[in-house]
């Protein structure tokens, strides 16, 4: 009998033993090929041996040196290699231990950086429907996965939201991208000007929305808008790149491709790429020395922030994702991907949109396409799919409550950028198996 708590207790999973490649073995043997990287993970695939020696290396120097008294030379250096390549006054990085803690980080300097600029009455954070940013707290009172949300509301400081860049569901016939895309954005000013935008301290929201929507992507304009939204009332743009950061969407940095800089963006996942448990939240200069010029003091911290080894795996990561061209191959390959399922289901009279950037794809499943109808939520399909696809070897991240958090079904697919041509035809192949059988 097991002594771990599973995340269903009904559900016992397999024992992995063994990962190559893009594919993972259990214990019976079984062979799974890994077509989510776990959560949008494992951009390296699972025995990269450049980050494994990384691992030994620093293990055999140093294990483990507290920053309440030590920096480590790992930190140093991976704190270098993002800040070459951060968006433009991104100047700090403050290391924490997964996606939550990094959010979590950036609420709280977020606030205290209002308190040092003499505006302590800004209290309040305002961000997206059917979005995700974490399971704290905090991280979970900002996001709009209402799923998550509902068992601990009463426990929880909450965010007020405002609609996603959805433009699937939400773009008007009469509309082209670029108008759809300001109508969505200024939803941010109108809820600003009713919670009175003196008291607000920030706008949270992921560049391409992961696991709540499906590698939802914003139109062109929107985050442009959205950034003079911010400028204009004072408040602070945070964008939480942890799951669509780190090359998954074919540049190191998702708002790249948007034309703009946060004042903090959030990372993880693939920044330790599953080597290490590891993630950041990086902060503007101007932020800074705020705190550097007041308080002198960031009132936060985890005991494992900065961890050597962690540091170490995650500087070998982002060493080949920049100087090894690894987020080149997600963009080229995210299009062969694309290709790939465009092709098998592009036509398929239950998918109702593929969409997502690099090698991050979501694609929509309805009843009706004509109609974008979904599937009654008591049908499961998307529980379902996960189920027949794992059986079928492939991981894959179906998620249900698409729409508006009960309503809807997609399937994230977010595979290594090691993948091949050959690889790809087998995940879409068997995609497309798993989900004939279910429907």
């Amino acid at each position: 009998m097991s002594h771990v708590f599973p995340r269903h207790t009904k559900v016992i999973p397999p024992v992995a033993i063994k990962g190559d490649g893009i594919y993972i073995t259990d214990s019976e043997g079984k062979q799974y090929l890994d077509g989510s990287g776990g959560a949008a993970v494992s951009c390296l695939g699972h025995s990269d041996p450049d980050v494994t020696q990384a691992i030994k290396t620093q293990v055999d120097q140093l294990a483990f040196a507290h920053t309440g008294f030590l920096s480590s030379a790992p930190a140093e250096s991976l704190a270098d290699r993002l800040i070459a390549h951060a968006p433009e006054g991104i100047e700090r990085v403050y290391f924490v231990s997964g996606g939550s803690e990094a959010v979590e980080s950036a609420l709280k300097l977020a606030r205290q950086y209002m308190i040092e600029i003499g505006q302590p009455q800004r209290t309040r954070f305002i961000s997206r429907r059917q979005s995700y940013h974490g399971n704290t707290l905090g991280a979970l009172g900002t996001g709009g996965n209402e799923w998550r949300r509902e068992p601990f509301s009463p426990v929880m400081v909450s965010a007020s939201h405002i609609s996603p860049c959805y433009e699937y569901r939400h773009r008007h016939d009469d509309e082209t991208q670029e108008e759809y895309g300001q109508r969505a954005a200024n939803e941010l000013e109108a809820e600003l000007l009713r919670q009175g935008p003196e008291n607000v301290i920030g706008f949270l929201a992921e560049p391409v929305v992961g696991a709540t929507a499906g590698a939802v992507p914003a139109v062109p304009g929107y985050f442009k808008r959205i950034r003079e939204i911010c400028d204009q009332y004072g408040i602070l743009l945070i964008l939480d790149e942890v799951m669509c950061g780190m090359g998954r969407t074919g540049t190191l940095f998702a708002c790249e491709q948007d034309g703009i800089a946060p004042d903090m963006i959030t990372i993880a996942k693939g920044l330790g790429a599953g080597y290490q448990p590891i993630g950041a939240m990086l902060c503007s200069g101007k932020i800074y020395e705020a705190i550097e010029t007041g308080s002198g003091f960031f009132q936060h911290g985890h005991t494992y922030i900065g961890h050597p080894v962690a540091c170490a795996a995650a500087d070998a990561v982002v060493r080949k994702l920049t100087d090894g061209g690894l987020t080149t191959r997600s963009a080229q390959m995210g299009e062969k991907l694309m290709e790939a399922l465009t092709a098998e289901f592009g036509q398929h009279p239950n998918i109702g949109d593929i969409r997502g950037r690099g090698m991050f794809r979501g694609l929509e499943i309805v009843e009706d396409r004509e109609t974008k109808s979904p599937f009654a939520p008591e049908k499961a399909i998307a529980a379902k799919l996960k189920k027949q696809a794992f059986a079928n070897g492939l991981i894959c991240y179906p998620m249900g409550g698409t729409i508006d958090g009960r309503h809807g079904d997609h399937i994230l697919i977010a595979p290594p950028f090691i993948i091949t041509d050959a690889q790809i035809d087998e995940l879409v192949e068997k995609l497309s198996t798993s989900l004939g059988q279910v429907l």
